[in-house]
């Protein structure tokens, strides 16, 4: 059993393990997988899981991490500011403000992976919308066309 410290600590690939991620990404691109069974049956994978996995492998291949956590998981709010990237006395300013549904258990703060993951969702695509807003209005007025001051002093 692993010890909570242990396993906090990303596990890195190994090269062995990478050159087998990166083969098995080559041969699921050039046809459909397929399951077989102990009985030698063999099954074609629904699309949307044929998918998934080639997007998992594609970012294994990329060196990405990969986690799977259950839609109705519920995390604590160390964990979820985590997941955010902010502290955790913003999250708990979010939480309160209604921004991120939570429950108690306890008199601890549970928040459910679906409902962190669709406010990052939307935290994220606003943040898009703003930097695209923002490039737009830099382009028609003519920004990425001047050029940079010469800094050398003569």
């Amino acid at each position: 059993m692993l010890r909570k410290q242990e396993a906090e600590v990303p596990l890195a690939i190994s090269d062995a393990d990478q050159k087998q991620v990166l083969e098995l990404y080559q041969k699921i691109q050039r046809s459909r997988a397929k399951l077989v069974g102990p009985d030698g049956k063999t099954q074609n994978l629904p699309l949307s899981l044929y998918e998934f996995l080639v997007k998992l492998i594609a970012d294994l291949c990329e060196g990405q991490s990969v986690a799977i956590i259950q839609n109705d998981a519920q995390l604590t709010t160390v964990e979820s500011a985590r997941m955010l990237g902010v502290s955790r006395q913003f999250l708990i300013k979010l939480l309160e403000s209604g921004d991120i549904p939570h429950h108690m258990v306890g008199t601890h703060r549970r928040i459910y992976v679906r409902d962190l993951l669709a406010y990052k969702a939307k935290r994220d695509s606003n943040r898009r919308k703003i930097l695209d807003d923002l490039t737009r209005a830099e382009a028609e007025d003519g920004l990425y066309d001047l050029e940079p001051p010469d800094d050398r002093t003569e």
